[in-house]
């Protein structure tokens, strides 16, 4: 069994975004199956650009800390790393700073003696600029080339880190490692690659795995575990009712990524055609055929947010069938008087401000490609407006408000009585942020962009 144990690497995966919580039993199923490190990813870019421009993170702490006490104690009772990727939802300086705060205090209250390191990845503007001058930044599709701007608009700039930096600090002798900014898959294919499992199987595995149970029967029932050896890799769920099959495990190379037989990393390219999924039993699934073309080039893909403006929301709900016979029209009207009283009342233009104003419950997410017909039964109006100050947009949605409240459609004798969800209606939103970067940066070597700092002795209860 030693020498099968040192031919393979077995990845626990506990949640696919650390503070979503899972069954603790989960995570002592996978260190009784022989787990010999646990990634957990701590964000992404898939809840939009806030958390990124504002450096806040989407999850609560008390959820994080949750998740967090559980993984330390089992790392540390086990002997095995815990890798965080992504910490504080965006992976900014302050992101990590503040997850390594939750772990130093569960560390002193839990009596655990854990190194932690913690990996950077926020990028100095200034760095970033030299960059371009050099030609070493270049855009990927849809954007064009960038311009030095764009790149001074940003509040905060991250760059996404690959697997080198983290099995850097795991041979500098982290037990704890808190990412910035990384690849969903680096966070797991980190420490295969560092025990010379091949990396077209590694890949592959943290692909799979990045989500946790999603690519299980039940992604609510917790985690996997992933083991890689020489010739492949096999998948199992952590809670023994639920099942992995191969059409759940070959579909998530479906899941964001451009080419379901392609995915992009730092150092190269993952390339899945071949790959083999095979059922070893009602629950297991083995896959084999996965390859790996290193880049000739190592680049680092950048993530950037400013702000657009400020915004202020409110919301009614229309029950009147007059006006859900034609919402369109009735919602055409809103938009001609909001601009028309905008204008008569505080003299802005449509160059000042704007606004949107979408119909939840008729087309609010699909708009003309809404595909039901016939006129909805009820519709929630929210109107969502945008200006250079929050007194702007507040002051916009304010004059709305009477025809959020009341506003006729054509051909009503009489003013309707909608209903507004809040009290104020009017509720300010503070600064919106866009993504404006998507780019990448050729580097010089794969951890030059990323500062490790490595506690010098580890935490005594």
């Amino acid at each position: 069994m030693d020498n099968e144990r040192a031919h393979q690497v077995k990845v626990l995966a506990p949640t696919g975004m650390l503070g979503a919580g899972f069954p603790e039993a989960t995570v002592e199923r996978g260190l009784a199956l022989g787990a010999d490190v646990i990634s957990v990813d701590g964000g992404s870019t898939d809840s939009g650009p806030h958390y990124l421009g504002a450096s806040q993170p989407k999850t609560a702490r008390a959820a994080v800390a949750r998740d967090l006490r559980i993984l330390l104690k089992a790392a540390a009772g086990a002997d095995i790393p815990l890798i965080v990727g992504s910490c504080g939802t965006s992976g900014t300086d302050s992101g990590v700073d503040w997850v390594a705060g939750i772990v130093a205090d569960i560390l002193a209250a839990e009596g655990l003696r854990l190194r932690v390191a913690r990996i950077y990845s926020e990028q100095a503007t200034d760095t970033l600029l030299t960059c371009l001058d050099e030609g070493r930044i270049h855009p990927l599709p849809p954007l064009g080339e960038l311009e030095p701007q764009t790149l001074r608009s940003c509040t905060h700039i991250v760059g996404a880190m690959g697997h080198e930096p983290i099995v850097a600090a795991l041979e500098a002798g982290a037990q704890v490692v808190l990412a910035g900014r990384a690849t969903d898959t680096a966070i797991a294919a980190a420490y295969p690659l560092m025990k010379g499992m091949p990396a077209g199987p590694a890949w592959h595995a943290a692909k799979i795995i990045e989500c946790g149970g999603q690519c299980t029967s039940d992604p609510r029932a917790g985690g996997v575990l992933a083991t890689i050896d020489g010739d492949g890799f096999t998948i199992e769920p952590l809670d023994p009712t639920v099942a992995c099959t191969p059409i759940l495990v070959a579909a998530h190379m479906l899941y964001e990524t451009v080419n379901p037989f392609e995915m992009r990393e730092p150092d190269g390219t993952l390339d899945v055609r071949d790959a083999v999924y095979t059922a070893v039993d009602d629950r297991v699934v083995r896959v084999e055929g996965s390859r790996f073309h290193v880049a000739d080039q190592h680049t680092v893909k950048l993530e950037g947010a400013r702000i657009t403006g400020y915004e202020t929301m409110s919301f009614s709900a229309v029950r009147d069938p007059r006006i859900l016979a034609d919402i369109d029209g009735w919602a055409d009207l809103m938009r001609t008087m909001i601009r028309q009283r905008v204008e008569q009342t505080i003299g802005l233009g449509d160059d000042k401000y704007a606004f949107d104003l979408r119909l939840y419950g008729h087309n609010a997410v699909l708009a003309e490609l809404e595909p039901a017909p016939g006129p909805p039964r009820e519709v929630g109006v929210m109107l969502l407006v945008n200006a250079p100050d929050q007194q702007t947009a507040t002051a916009v949605a304010k004059v709305a408000n009477p025809l959020m409240l009341h506003l006729p459609t054509a051909g009503m004798d009489y003013l309707p009585s909608l209903a507004f969800a809040t009290s104020p209606a009017e509720i300010e939103r503070g600064p919106a942020y866009e993504f404006v970067l998507n780019h990448v940066v050729d580097t010089r070597t794969p951890t030059d962009m990323f500062r490790t700092e490595l506690e010098e002795t580890a935490h005594h209860g």
